[in-house]
């Protein structure tokens, strides 16, 4: 038998930083375990999404691949025209059509650019990347805030597609609507500007920038949203982006067929047809992130304001030592590196546990 050739990936695969998912909680004896390291909503879906679950039949049929039914829900919900939707598999899926469509290299060689803040969200390289573009990170404030005259000032003529990620995840300051107006004046107008909104619903930020409004205002805007976090249809992936026909156009072309299935298209109309159950369960993780914020505070910790459903700690080379603490509780938490820990807003028990946890943890770093 011949020797098996070997096989060739293309070159960019050793340049993808791996994507790490957040992991549950160890058993710790007499301690309920929770999960605060993926931020995903604690209460699950509302009942009319779960009834929808159980009823469901239709699982030998392929799902409609524009989500018909869904766009035109959302349209009414959003006050948009249901062609300017485009679903896909949660924000995430939503966010490749967008890069893949935009974003790329050209025959010569040459690689356009994409630009967002670092850190945010670390799927970002990973689809940039793997689109064959080149990305362009700036790092943030030293409040952990984009820094958008920095990333105004890294536009080039490469530049096809900026990313502002608001809420940004991890560390949860929200851009003003005075502040990314600015910056969009700085913007050419060939130049593709997402607004990640995956954690919109709990921001109360007064005056957070209102993304749908400035996508009405400039025809170069997409708005990207996802069913995954304040619906709590995370398993589900539903996501979503709003722009304008000539953009939409161009992302049907290569949205994936098929990505959201039928299932998941009717369990997302349920949660928009119960929309006050859904912001009952909203209010209460902000409730949760206010008492945890304030907490913080009074503990003496010095963190961004957050208005996702999570929090940031800023520890630098003693992150990793925070994780093991957590783990120790029975609490999962996101670490990265040595620049912070990012702790979703979970249950009150699993609140609390986590302040007792940075109380002890102050007193003895």
């Amino acid at each position: 038998m011949n020797e098996p050739q070997p096989i060739r990936p293309r070159p960019v695969l050793s340049e993808l930083p791996a994507y790490a998912a957040g992991k549950p909680a160890a058993a710790v004896d007499g301690l309920v375990s929770y999960k605060l390291s993926s931020n995903e909503n604690p209460y699950g879906p509302v009942p009319a999404v779960r009834a929808v679950l159980a009823e469901f039949t239709d699982f030998c049929r392929y799902p409609d691949p524009l989500s018909t039914a869904l766009r035109e829900r959302l349209g009414q919900h959003l006050d948009v025209s249901p062609q300017d939707i485009v679903t896909g598999a949660g924000s995430l899926g939503a966010l490749t059509q967008i890069i893949t469509t935009f974003a790329g290299a050209g025959p010569d060689g040459t690689q356009d650019e994409v630009i967002y803040a670092w850190r945010s969200f670390e799927a970002y390289p990973i689809v940039v990347r793997a689109a064959g573009a080149r990305d362009v990170q700036v790092p943030l404030t030293a409040d952990f805030r984009h820094d958008l005259d920095a990333m105004a000032a890294a536009i080039t003529e490469r530049t096809r597609v900026i990313i502002l990620c608001t809420p940004n995840n991890p560390t949860g300051p929200a851009l003003t609507g005075a502040e990314v107006e600015a910056f969009l004046a700085k913007v050419p107008q060939d130049v593709v500007v997402v607004l990640d909104e995956a954690y919109t619903e709990f921001i109360t930020q007064p005056d957070a920038v209102d993304a749908l409004s400035v996508y009405r205002r400039h025809d170069n805007v997409v708005v990207l949203r996802t069913f995954s976090k304040a619906h709590g249809l995370a398993n589900l992936r539903v996501g979503y982006s709003v722009s304008h026909p000539h953009i939409t156009q161009y992302l049907r072309v290569l949205a994936t067929p098929f990505a959201v299935s039928s299932v998941a298209e009717r369990a997302a109309i349920a949660s928009l047809d119960h929309l006050d159950e859904v912001d009952e369960r909203v209010g209460r993780i902000v409730a949760e992130r206010e008492r945890v914020m304030a907490g913080l505070a009074e503990l003496g910790w010095d963190v961004p304001d957050s208005q996702g459903n999570l929090v940031w700690l800023p520890l630098g080379e003693r992150a990793p030592e925070f994780v093991e603490a957590a783990a120790r509780q029975a609490l999962a938490v996101r670490g990265f590196g040595t620049e912070g820990v990012r702790v979703t807003i979970g249950e009150e028990e699993a609140n609390t546990r986590f302040l007792q946890l940075c109380a002890d943890f102050t007193s003895t770093s």
